[in-house]
């Protein structure tokens, strides 16, 4: 575990506000919102993978969506009862850090919807991606 000092060093005061803190970030302005490349989303705070390229889609709600995780307990789930609702939380399993809600509302084959906020996500492309930006 790092200390609050650490982790203002090592995060932005967005990626802190919204990883460390619970925050949201704004719809619509994250980095990741439109990125279409192939590759691995991973934790802003450890690095561990939490969704794969393959399960993102547009959702339409202005924020990155996944329909389901990297795999099986890439994501952690807690209730959050903030802000007069039910929901469930999502964090990295390995340094809590939040990422966003899950909502029962996405398309098959799961129908859920991992609605996550950029500034909680790091992302590798796949050799592929790296390939063919290379080349271009």
């Amino acid at each position: 575990m790092k200390s609050d000092t650490e982790w203002k060093t090592q995060l932005t005061p967005e990626q802190y506000r919204v990883a460390r803190c619970g925050a949201t970030e704004r719809a619509g302005t994250g980095a990741y919102l439109h990125n279409k490349a192939e590759g691995s989303y991973t934790c802003i705070g450890c690095g561990h993978k939490l969704f794969a390229s393959d399960a993102k889609y547009d959702s339409g709600s202005g924020w990155p969506s996944f329909f389901r995780a990297a795999s099986e307990g890439a994501v952690g789930e807690k209730l959050d009862e903030s802000h007069g609702m039910k929901r469930v939380e999502i964090v990295c399993p390995k340094c809590d850090s939040h990422l966003g809600h899950v909502f029962k509302d996405g398309p098959e084959p799961t129908g859920l919807r991992y609605c996550v906020n950029s500034a909680s996500l790091d992302f590798e492309p796949s050799s592929e991606s790296k390939s063919a930006t290379a080349t271009e």
